[in-house]
């Protein structure tokens, strides 16, 4: 199934509502109204509804001030998700009103993991799957050097998640340098898993490392019966995740409220 309409109906009848539905350990579930806000002990909190909300005008913008009041209280940031084929269509602009900012759009894309899993070869690079806190301080600075931004948080969530078998980190590596970093992460109750990272650094584009980081997570998926993989992408992997067969069926932004 490639059908752009049946991906995205399986995307968010499983995919999006696992978020809430199969929350993760130490996570906290609150339904107000139509959204579910998800909140953790150091990490900033998550705020997501079904495709329709149910809920415009005024109501819409005391639902926002709610989930934004309520983080407030806390002192702790949040992210309110929204997709473009959602309604009310103004979501966006109600939650950039209420104080809320953009973190910038996103392609979402679903492909078939058994047609993705076909091996690449590769000349003196190595992929492996990383399991040592060495391994993950090493991935977040490849991925601080190529998205620009600061990746520490990400040690800490790999460390975290070192005996979670939901979450595997990948490396592509040449003589000890990691040269593009990447994890799966696999959606308990779903057909899904999610595919992040990925990024590469410059001298070592071109050169098939990004292809065989998605195909080696296929391989994962298909082993452990999960059907679909997931991408959140940026304009810059959307072609070449398309190329490889994935399908574009929404596009996503983050909104955040920083206290």
């Amino acid at each position: 199934m490639t059908d752009a309409s049946a991906l995205l109906s399986a995307f968010d009848s499983q995919a999006r509502p696992a978020e809430w539905t199969f929350p993760e350990p130490g996570a906290v579930v609150h339904q107000d109204g139509p959204v579910f806000r998800v909140t953790w002990p150091r990490r900033r909190g998550f705020v997501a509804g079904p495709p329709a909300l149910g809920v415009s005008g005024a109501e819409l913008d005391e639902l926002i001030a709610r989930q934004r009041d309520f983080f407030t209280a806390r002192d702790q940031a949040v992210e309110w998700k929204t997709w473009s084929h959602d309604t009310p269509a103004d979501l966006p602009e109600r939650l950039m009103a209420a104080g809320f900012e953009s973190e910038g759009r996103e392609t979402v894309l679903v492909g078939l993991a058994e047609h993705m899993a076909a091996s690449v070869e590769l000349d003196g690079i190595t992929v492996r799957e990383a399991t040592e806190e060495a391994d993950f301080h090493r991935l977040a600075a490849t991925a601080t050097e190529v998205f620009g931004r600061d990746h520490d948080w990400l040690v800490e969530r790999l460390v975290e998640k070192k005996d979670d078998p939901d979450v595997v980190a990948v490396v592509a590596e040449v003589d000890g340098l990691v040269v593009s970093s990447s994890r799966i992460e696999f959606v308990t109750g779903t057909e899904f898993a999610g595919l992040w990272g990925g990024g590469t650094l410059p001298r070592w584009r071109g050169k098939g490392v990004y292809r065989a980081l998605v195909a080696y997570r296929a391989r994962l998926a298909v082993q452990r019966g999960f059907r679909y993989l997931q991408v959140d992408a940026t304009e810059d992997s959307r072609p070449i995740l398309e190329r490889l067969g994935f399908v574009a069926v929404t596009t996503t932004t983050g909104y955040a409220w920083n206290p």
